[in-house]
């Protein structure tokens, strides 16, 4: 079971019990819903859309990813510039799919 959502202008596949890295958002409490869903996969082998859908999930925290250097050089002009760049992101854990009527969870461990 899994479902294609979109958020902070990047698509992911999610499935109950992943834990993933998404552009920053801001919530009240420890709670995320996704409204925007894609696709959902409920059986092997069948990806269809659903008409209404949605996927919930809990805040584990947040933070800055590593730093990656963004470098601009111009040959034969004595040009060159370095910056860096660090991208914040709010990690997640997906607790539900629900899509269409019927609900999938993570299995308890």
């Amino acid at each position: 079971m899994y479902a294609v959502i979109r958020t902070g202008g990047k698509q992911y596949r999610v499935a109950p019990g992943d834990v993933l890295r998404i552009e920053t958002v801001a919530t009240e409490d420890n709670s995320i819903e996704f409204s925007d869903v894609l696709a959902v996969s409920g059986e092997p082998g069948t990806v269809a859309k659903p008409s209404t859908a949605k996927v919930t999930a809990e805040v584990l925290g947040e933070g800055r990813g590593d730093k990656i250097l963004v470098f601009h050089m111009k040959r034969k002009k004595q040009y060159k510039k370095l910056q860096g760049h660090r991208q914040n992101f709010t990690e997640v854990r997906i607790k539900a799919i629900e899509a269409d009527g019927v609900t999938y969870t993570a299995d308890k461990k």
